[in-house]
């Protein structure tokens, strides 16, 4: 009896049409943003709901708009896709993203800006990334629609986090980035309450990627990154996870220290002089004083920074307080991709 013949390639589309899909979840920090974040959610399910199982997370932020009531009805026009976390009021946003991967469920979780500027397209993208066995994925723009003074401040950011976190040179850290299941479990470990979330990346993996997508404008309103909140987010990065600082502060302290005795051996050679008679020579050494002072009070400062954030700790600042949470019951892990169940992805109670 003839045995029925079959191909290996009629038995690979059997597989991929049987094949569950693999869960991947979209973490939108929201604040002031009533106006766009309903057509972002809707072009997020348009885009990937067809290749991936799709969970969004939208944290609100303490907007002041109607953001969070945008967000409640969003959380029950998709059903069992868009998940909701009110938050008390403003933490910001690294402190959103991180409640937001509290309640995440994918294999892969990516996160994104709530203005438009990160396309829903663009997504897809980043997720096949993943395949070459990255960690985390950050984006690289092909042109940045910030302001002049906006990128100049990326640039100094990222000359910064260089330096004090040991970035490799040529990784942009941007916010559209997506992030392993492993990363995310290691990154909601810290409870600290000015969380960084890349330095806790930096300090985790080493496998990291990077893929190009375009920068779009944004389409209402204006960038909530004021000078006081990108000088909040550099003392959060520098101070928050590096001694960097300290260390520069005892090279200033070194230089002056040398001047000192520079200073002194020359009035030792010049004692008794006649040029020393003179007063505006002695005038002369009101400058490097008042020098000296400043970097002393600035050296204060800054180890005064580093004791704030230690009783910050030592006090159990929150890192967020959520006032509502609105979070659809996860599928029966019987239905879940057999690589989440591998890596270690159990449901999670809906908490409601």
């Amino acid at each position: 009896m003839a045995q029925p013949v079959i191909t290996l390639g009629t038995k690979m589309q059997v597989d991929e049409r049987s094949a569950p899909l693999t869960l991947v979840s979209v973490v939108i920090p929201v604040y002031n943003s009533e106006a766009t974040i309903g057509r972002l959610c809707d072009a997020l399910v348009e885009a990937l709901s067809s290749r991936w199982r799709l969970q969004i997370v939208l944290v609100d932020d303490g907007s002041r708009d109607g953001s969070a009531l945008a967000c409640r009805q969003l959380h029950e026009q998709h059903r069992g896709i868009v998940d909701c976390v009110l938050l008390s009021k403003n933490f910001g946003e690294h402190n959103a993203v991180m409640a937001g991967l509290h309640h995440v469920r994918g294999r892969y979780c990516v996160i994104m800006d709530d203005d438009f500027q990160n396309p829903p397209s663009e997504v897809e993208a980043l997720l096949n990334e993943f395949a070459k066995g990255y960690d985390v994925v950050y984006v690289r723009y092909e042109s940045k629609q910030h302001s002049a003074w906006r990128n100049f401040a990326s640039r100094l950011h990222n000359l910064m986090a260089t330096y004090a976190l040991k970035k490799p040179k040529d990784l942009y850290l941007s916010s559209f980035k997506g992030l392993s299941h492993f990363v995310v479990r290691e990154a909601i470990q810290y409870t600290g309450p000015d969380p960084y979330l890349d330095a806790i990346v930096l300090r985790t993996t080493h496998r990291i990627g990077t893929v190009a997508v375009k920068h779009e404008a944004r389409s209402t309103g204006e960038s909530g990154y004021t000078t006081a909140k990108l000088l909040s987010l550099w003392s959060n990065m520098v101070v928050g996870f590096s001694i960097y600082p300290l260390r520069i502060v005892a090279i200033i302290g070194f230089a002056f220290a040398g001047l000192g005795i520079l200073f002194g051996l020359f009035g030792t050679i010049t004692l008794g002089s006649a040029a020393m008679i003179d007063p505006e020579q002695i005038e002369r050494l009101y400058g490097p004083r008042w020098l000296i002072r400043g970097a002393t009070l600035i050296s204060i400062c800054i180890v005064g920074e580093y004791i704030g954030r230690i009783y910050r700790h030592l006090n159990r600042a929150p890192q967020f307080i959520i006032r509502e949470k609105f979070i659809w019951p996860v599928e029966p892990a019987g239905r879940m991709d057999a690589r989440d169940i591998r890596d270690g992805i159990q449901p999670r109670n809906s908490g409601l």
